[in-house]
């Protein structure tokens, strides 16, 4: 009895992490304030006043390779990026102190968002919570989700990119469930220069 209601809990976890499917491109973005890791209030109406706009990208944490690499790549882009008038906005669970130190690997200095309470991440439907199997695993490999997140919800984005038009639009999306997969910096540009 008691491994069926772990084979069905599995499942349903499993099912639960396959449910989120992003927003989609041409969707009205959510609007959203938030401090920044500067202590930058970041207003996505704002932004947008005097941005042509936005790159919201999710990203799990400092812990990541791949998260790591692609704010690395769009830090070395961001030169690019910046001349076509857009702003760059990281959203994670990560704590403060753990942004600290994405950007001390990445050398980011664009805006770093600590998602507590999930409101950015459930509004764009990426929010998952990591299953049992996932978290030992992650666990092996020496990454603490509650140390990093600061609680005890084991919860992560699927990492995913969105370009937030003038008009408050979605122009484009990356998202992909295969957390190793991310939007080329080619690719933005390529929409941006629309």
């Amino acid at each position: 009895m008691k491994r069926t209601t772990l084979i069905v809990a599995s499942l349903l976890i499993s099912a639960l992490v396959q449910a989120q499917s992003g927003l989609k491109k041409g969707a009205k973005a959510p609007e959203f304030k938030a401090k920044d890791n500067y202590g930058k209030t970041i207003d996505m109406q704002q932004v947008l006043r005097s941005h042509k706009a936005m790159v919201l990208f999710f990203y799990r944490g400092q812990w990541c390779p791949y998260c790591n690499k692609y704010i690395q790549q769009l830090q070395d882009s961001l030169q690019l990026l910046s001349a076509e008038n857009v702003y760059v906005v990281g959203v994670t669970p990560e704590t403060g102190e753990n942004i600290d130190k994405t950007i001390s690997k990445t050398h980011a200095s664009f805006s770093m968002i600590q998602d507590k309470g999930y409101k950015l991440m459930k509004a764009y439907d990426v929010l998952y919570t990591v299953d049992d199997a996932t978290l030992n695993k992650l666990n092996q490999y020496g990454i603490n989700l509650e140390m990093n997140n600061g609680n005890m919800d084991h919860a992560l984005p699927v990492p995913a990119t969105y370009i937030i038009d003038k008009s408050g639009h979605i122009s484009f999306v990356h998202f992909d469930k295969d957390y190793t997969k991310r939007a080329s910096v080619r690719s933005l540009l390529e929409e941006l220069k629309k």
